[in-house]
């Protein structure tokens, strides 16, 4: 009878120290989604659990092994390895995955053995390539340009976004088709654009894992721009040349009119000292002669006539 006793109250010290060991293992992050070929990261932690071997498996498969005692145990798989977490107070462990495969994606499992284990996911994107098709493209103010996009390789289907000048498209303006092939997405869009202002037009696509999207770009000219400039610069060398050309003739005009003045000024001054001397001359010849100066002396004796 008493044996009876003490049995469910086994069981239940049982039960409630293998709570209290699962309450106290964690793996974290819980989910985890990551571009192919970067680094995944897994932390399992636990404290006063007696444990003697922890095992990591992807999927149901056993790739790595770690001791309490003696640390990392040697695995085949060179891109699997662990390392003790940092400021940690508790008893863990970081479970690192490198070059990182389509192919591992889905359950992540820290099994302490014969006491507990904690499950998280695995999701590994692809990310592909993007391009704008043609060059950079010349268009008459008033046309309508066509750009076309495609994104090829991407795992899961890509999010797909226009930009022209550095402003995100409205998505009803441009029509977006999938095709999926050997599980990688291709993506296609077309996006009509007016000539307007010279700008660039890029393509963008991303996935969630991706930090920042792939871009694409072409630059579209509008040539009305440049004629206006053009034209504009023409204008203004006519306005200068007139300006100019204005100026020098008023330069001229006033150096004319100067140069006449002093000229004319010139004249009258040499007139005035001619008649000076003149009536100075006659004056002189009267006195030395002591009467009237006789206009018809010559100085030339007869033999010189």
């Amino acid at each position: 009878m008493l044996n009876m006793d003490v049995l469910p109250l086994l069981v239940l010290c049982f039960s409630w120290q293998a709570e209290a060991v699962r309450s106290q293992m964690k793996l974290t992050p819980a989910s985890l989604t990551i571009v192919r070929g970067d680094e995944a990261r897994f932390m399992c932690s636990t404290s006063n659990t007696p444990w003697t071997v922890m095992t990591w498996l992807l999927g149901n498969r056993a790739v790595l092994s770690i001791s309490k005692q003696n640390g990392v145990l040697p695995s085949v798989n060179p891109n699997v390895t662990a390392v003790k977490c940092s400021n940690s107070k508790t008893d863990c462990w970081e479970f690192v995955l490198r070059n990182t495969e389509r192919s591992i994606q889905g359950q992540v499992v820290c099994d302490l053995q014969l006491i507990d284990k904690r499950t998280a996911e695995l999701f590994v994107q692809e990310k592909g390539n993007v391009r704008v098709f043609g060059e950079n493209r010349l268009a008459f103010k008033g046309e309508s340009v066509l750009f076309e996009c495609q994104a090829a390789g991407w795992y899961p289907e890509p999010t797909l976004q226009w930009q022209v000048h550095d402003k995100k498209v409205s998505p009803e303006d441009y029509n977006i088709s999938a095709e999926e092939k050997e599980n990688l997405f291709t993506v296609s869009s077309n996006l009509s654009v007016p000539a307007e202002r010279s700008s660039a037009v890029g393509c963008l696509v991303s996935v969630s894992a991706l930090k920042a999207p792939l871009k694409s770009s072409v630059r579209l000219t509008v040539v009305a721009e440049v004629l206006e400039e053009e034209d504009d610069c023409t204008v203004l060398v006519a306005v200068s040349a007139s300006l100019g050309a204005l100026l020098l003739l008023v330069l001229l005009s006033i150096s004319t009119v100067l140069c006449y003045r002093r000229r004319r000024k010139a004249r009258k001054t040499q007139e005035v000292i001619r008649s000076d001397q003149s009536v100075f001359g006659e004056s002189s010849v009267a006195e030395v002669t002591g009467g009237n100066v006789n206009q018809g002396f010559s100085s030339e004796d007869a033999t010189g006539s």
